[in-house]
């Protein structure tokens, strides 16, 4: 980082007029943003065959983890096996949903869904102090079929259910699932950003390697962890 990683200073009226321009840039991303969504609104879906997950309480029908909602989402989080902390991206995405009931107001609700035995998993939620419902798809293929087998990668897949009957209606996964979550978004309006090396920033500017910055799942642990080692 440079001595002189500052900004320049200007006076309030063209500080005004650049903000200006670049206003102008976020309005058609907004606007942008709002097309996509109504083409995604407009998609196609899929019927899904009648998977049995594991909750908390035991076997589970598809159908069911809906709670009475029709639409569902469910975040699949990574899984390695015997492992104390898993994948901290999942971790921290994750631990931003401490307030879901929102959702209610849209017959919606939001879960997790991992590759873990549900035992396993339910002590990963309490060890780094997880707000969500976890659900286990160790003993069914529909990790596997909604693109989040064993070994594989975090996703987001939503569902509508029509009576017993659920579809799939998106799918996303890598930077998609970003968009989802408020830190990076927080972290983007910050004059040194991510701070990560990818980014395009001003000569000068703290950059370092990729990830270096995120919280591991250990430090979600300390942070919001009721029985963290």
């Amino acid at each position: 980082m440079s001595a002189n990683a500052l900004p320049p200073v200007v006076d309030a009226d063209t500080w005004q007029q650049q903000l200006d321009a670049l206003r102008t840039r976020e309005k058609a991303a907004t606007r942008e943003l709002d097309a996509i969504a109504a083409q995604r609104r407009r998609l196609p879906m899929v019927k899904m065959p009648d998977y049995t997950l594991e909750g908390e309480g035991g076997p589970v029908r598809l159908a069911d983890v809906f709670e009475g909602k029709q639409q569902l989402i469910v975040y699949n989080h990574m899984w390695f096996p015997g492992e104390t902390w898993q994948c901290p991206g999942c971790t921290g995405y994750t631990s931003q949903f401490t307030r879901l009931e929102f959702l209610d107001n849209y017959d919606a609700r939001y879960v997790i869904v991992t590759q873990g035995p549900i035992d396993e998993a339910l002590a990963y939620k309490r060890r780094v102090g997880n707000r969500m419902t976890w659900y286990s798809t160790a003993n069914s293929p529909f990790g596997t079929d909604v693109g989040a087998p064993p070994g594989g990668e975090f996703a987001v897949n939503v569902f509508l259910r029509d009576g017993d009957t659920v579809y799939r209606t998106w799918h996303t996964t890598g930077r998609g699932v970003e968009q989802l979550g408020h830190t990076f978004a927080l972290i983007d309006l910050l004059p040194y950003g991510r701070q990560e090396e990818w980014q395009d920033s001003p000569d000068g500017w703290p950059q370092e390697p990729t990830y270096s910055r995120w919280a591991s799942a250990k430090d979600v642990a300390a942070h919001y962890g009721t029985d963290a080692v």
